[in-house]
């Protein structure tokens, strides 16, 4: 199986962040595709562990789904910016911590359906609190909680969000630190 030939793109909405193009596709048999993507220039989302058993989380309002969620810190890439450096721009934003150390996790696609955000996950160790620098219209509250809390409010549902349910996932499958849950 190969992947399929975008033949046409047209860009339909541009707004701040995102853009949704119009493209089309021919596949590796011929038969031709239309899809509409959400045009995103990736993202990062932090696993913070303040010690190897506790993650920082926040719950952030999300106005557009009129709604307050558990989540893992995260951002939108700016232009140029490596996602390393946004990871610790974020946390500090949003968590009001600086890290000592950034390690990469994993990356994976949020929605690859109707989006091209790519997610680049890390874990922020070391932390060393400086203050909170919220954007206007950010209502953001953090809590520092056991590892294994976190794992406990994913399966029940109380943790709605992707990112941080496979962030957080990922890094109780595969990390190192055996001792964080």
């Amino acid at each position: 199986m190969e992947p399929s030939r975008i033949t046409e793109r047209q860009t339909t909405y541009r707004g701040r962040r995102v853009a949704i193009e119009r493209r089309v596709a021919v596949t590796d048999d011929g038969d031709t595709l239309e899809r509409e993507m959400i045009v995103h220039p990736g993202a990062v989302v932090v696993l913070a562990a303040p010690t190897p058993q506790e993650v920082l989380l926040i719950r952030n309002c999300r106005h557009g789904l009129g709604k307050i969620l558990w989540e893992l810190p995260a951002g939108t890439l700016e232009a140029g910016e490596q996602p390393a450096a946004c990871a610790a721009r974020e946390l500090q934003e949003e968590t009001g911590y600086h890290a000592e150390r950034i390690e990469p996790l994993c990356r994976f696609y949020s929605t690859p359906g109707i989006c091209t955000e790519q997610m680049h996950a890390f874990l922020a160790t070391g932390l060393q609190e400086v203050g909170q620098a919220l954007e206007p219209g950010e209502h953001i509250e953090v809590e520092c909680l056991p590892f294994a809390r976190v794992l406990a409010m994913i399966r029940s549902g109380e943790v709605e969000d992707a990112k941080t349910i496979a962030t957080c996932l990922f890094f109780r499958a595969f990390s190192a630190a055996e001792t964080a849950g």
